[in-house]
């Protein structure tokens, strides 16, 4: 199983970026599918983004798209979530996801989570 280790996150105006970054050990994480999900308070955890092993095929929550880009480096065992024009309907805790189903059943190895705040 992958282990997943969270960094970024934090505080944000609206209109403003913030990157998240997910630290993966093992081998196993170059030849899985990986995404990211999502939080809010008193809300079920909600599909954000995933891509392929390759990181050619790449899917969004129409409530992101155009805002927000998965992308991942292998040779580093990194995944990242590139977020850009935010809102405050995404504050959340977000989740990176390793061994996901494309595109958005979860596989069992989670991050920790990370807080994101987006002031009006």
């Amino acid at each position: 199983q992958v282990q997943l280790v969270q960094s970024g996150g934090g505080l944000v105006q609206a209109g403003g970026s913030l990157t998240l970054s997910c630290a993966a050990s093992g081998q196993t994480f170059r030849s899985v599918a990986v995404g990211w999900f999502r939080q809010a308070p008193g809300k079920e955890r909600d599909f954000v983004a995933s891509q392929d092993w390759f990181g050619a095929l790449k899917y969004y929550a129409d409530s992101v798209k155009g805002r927000f880009t998965i992308s991942r480096d292998n040779s580093k065992n990194m995944m990242y979530l590139k977020m850009n024009s935010l809102k405050p309907e995404d504050t959340a805790v977000y989740y990176c996801n390793a061994d996901l189903q494309l595109p958005f059943r979860p596989g069992d190895s989670w991050g920790q989570g990370t807080q994101v705040t987006v002031s009006s």
